[in-house]
C-alpha cells in the first residue's frame, strides 16, 4: 500500500516484521520521524567517507533535537565496494562494543548500498540482532538494497557470500540527497529502476522510456515517482517471499552476470548498477538464444539502458571462461548447475535451471 502526505510517500512492507518506507524531501532533518524508529538510547551511525561529511552531522543533530538523551556514535567506512569486507564488519562490531550497545540499540545506515549491506549485517549479528534503520542516500539504495533485509559482505571469491536476512525497522529515503549524487551514481541507480519494468511491469518501462531525459537530469518529480513505484514493486514481492524461496529471486535479473563482472574486476571496475545493466542485457540475450523471448525485446532493453548512459557490453579484458567460473559461486547456483533469472520478454521474468554452459559462453563471447 502506498500513501502520500505533503510530498512524503509511504510504502508499507508487510513481511513477518512489517515496516514503512518513507520517501520524500527533507527527511534527513526530520528528527521526529528519525527518532520515532528508535527504542533505546544507543545509536551507531554507520556511513562512508563520501556521505558522512555531507549528512552525518545533520542526522545526528536531528536525532538529538528530538531525543536529547540519545547517545549517537559513528563509524565511517572508506567509500566503495572494496570496503564491504569482514575486516570492516569486525571494526563496526568493535564500535558497538565500545559504546556498550544494548539489545535495544539501533544502527542507522546512512549511505548507499555498501553501507546499507554492511550495517544491516552488523545489526543482524550484534547480540543476535538489533534494530537497523536504513537511510539510503543513493538512488540504487533507495530502490533496491535498503528494502527487503538482505545484508552481506563480500569475499575475494565473490559478492555477498557472507550475510543474513535482517529486515530494517524502517527505511527513510530523503530524495533531496539525490541532488548531491554524482551523475555516475545516479545512472547506476537507474539500472535498478529499469529492472522493475523489465521483470514485471511493461507499463513502467514505457514510463521510463518517456521520462528518460528527466530522470537523467535529476528532475525531482520524476525521480520521486521512480523511487515510489520501484519500492512498491519490491515491497509486494518481499511481502510474499521474504527469504527468497521463490518469486523474490526474480529481482536478481541481470545479477548473476553482473556480480561475476564485479568480482572479476576485483570490485574496482564497473559499479554495481553498471554491472547489472550489462547483466540484464546479457540475460535478455541469453533468453533469446534459448528461445524464451524475442530478440527484439533484448535490443529494446539495451537501447534504453544506453539512453540512460549505462554500459551494455562486457568491459574489455574480461574472459568468458573466467566469468563463467565466477558464476558457479553465485548464490543461485545449486548442485544441478547454473540457474539464471531470464525472461519471456518485457515484464515476464522467470527462473531457469540447468542452463547449458555452451549457451552462456556464446552470449559472453558475443
Amino acid at each position: 500500500m502506498t500513501t502520500t502526505r505533503a510530498r512524503i510517500a509511504t510504502v508499507e512492507v508487510g513481511d513477518a516484521k512489517p515496516y514503512t518506507i518513507s520517501i520524500g524531501p527533507g527527511l534527513l532533518d526530520d528528527g521526529a520521524a528519525l527518532a520515532a524508529t528508535l527504542r533505546g538510547r544507543h545509536v551507531l551511525l554507520i556511513s562512508d567517507g563520501n556521505v558522512g561529511p555531507l549528512y552525518a552531522d545533520r542526522v545526528t543533530r536531528a536525532l538529538r533535537s528530538a531525543k536529547p538523551d540519545l547517545r549517537v556514535d559513528g563509524y565511517v567506512l572508506p567509500a566503495g565496494e572494496a570496503s564491504k569486507t569482514l575486516a570492516h564488519f569486525s571494526q563496526a562490531i568493535d564500535a558497538l562494543a565500545a559504546i556498550g550497545a544494548t539489545r535495544d540499540a539501533c544502527i542507522v545506515a546512512l549511505g548507499g548500498g555498501v553501507v546499507g549491506d554492511l550495517a544491516g549485517f552488523v545489526a543482524a549479528c550484534w547480540m543476535r540482532g538489533i534494530d537497523c534503520v536504513q537511510v539510503p542516500t543513493t538512488l540504487l539504495a533507495m530502490v533496491d538494497s535498503s528494502v527487503g533485509g538482505k545484508t552481506a559482505v563480500d569475499l575475494p571469491q565473490g559478492k555477498n557470500l557472507v550475510g543474513a536476512f535482517h529486515p530494517p525497522r524502517a527505511v527513510i529515503a530523503d530524495t533531496e540527497a539525490l541532488l548531491t549524487l554524482p551523475p555516475r551514481e545516479l545512472r547506476a541507480g537507474l539500472a535498478e529502476v529499469v529492472k522493475y519494468g523489465a521483470i514485471r511491469d511493461a507499463a513502467f518501462l514505457d514510463w521510463i522510456e518517456a521520462h528518460a531525459a528527466a530522470l537523467l537530469d535529476g528532475d525531482d518529480d520524476a525521480l520521486s515517482e521512480a523511487v515510489a513505484r520501484s519500492c512498491r514493486h519490491k515491497a509486494e514481492i518481499v511481502a510474499r517471499d521474504p527469504y527468497e524461496h521463490g518469486e523474490r529471486a526474480l529481482l536478481n535479473f541481470g545479477h548473476t552476470f553482473g556480480h561475476a563482472i564485479e568480482a572479476e574486476q576485483g570490485f574496482g571496475g564497473l559499479n554495481h548498477g553498471e554491472a547489472v545493466a550489462v547483466g540484464m542485457v546479457l540475460a535478455a540475450r541469453l533468453s533469446a538464444r534459448l528461445g524464451l523471448a524475442p530478440a527484439a525485446d533484448a535490443e529494446r532493453l539495451a537501447v534504453l539502458l544506453a539512453r540512460l548512459q549505462l554500459p551494455v557490453a562486457i568491459p574489455a579484458g574480461l574472459q568468458a571462461g573466467a566469468l563463467l567460473e565466477r558464476m558457479r559461486l553465485d548464490k543461485k547456483a545449486d548442485a544441478a548447475g547454473l540457474r539464471f533469472v531470464l525472461w519471456g520478454g518485457i515484464g515476464e521474468a522467470r527462473a531457469v535451471a540447468g542452463v547449458p554452459d555452451e549457451a552462456v559462453l556464446t552470449v559472453l563471447d558475443t
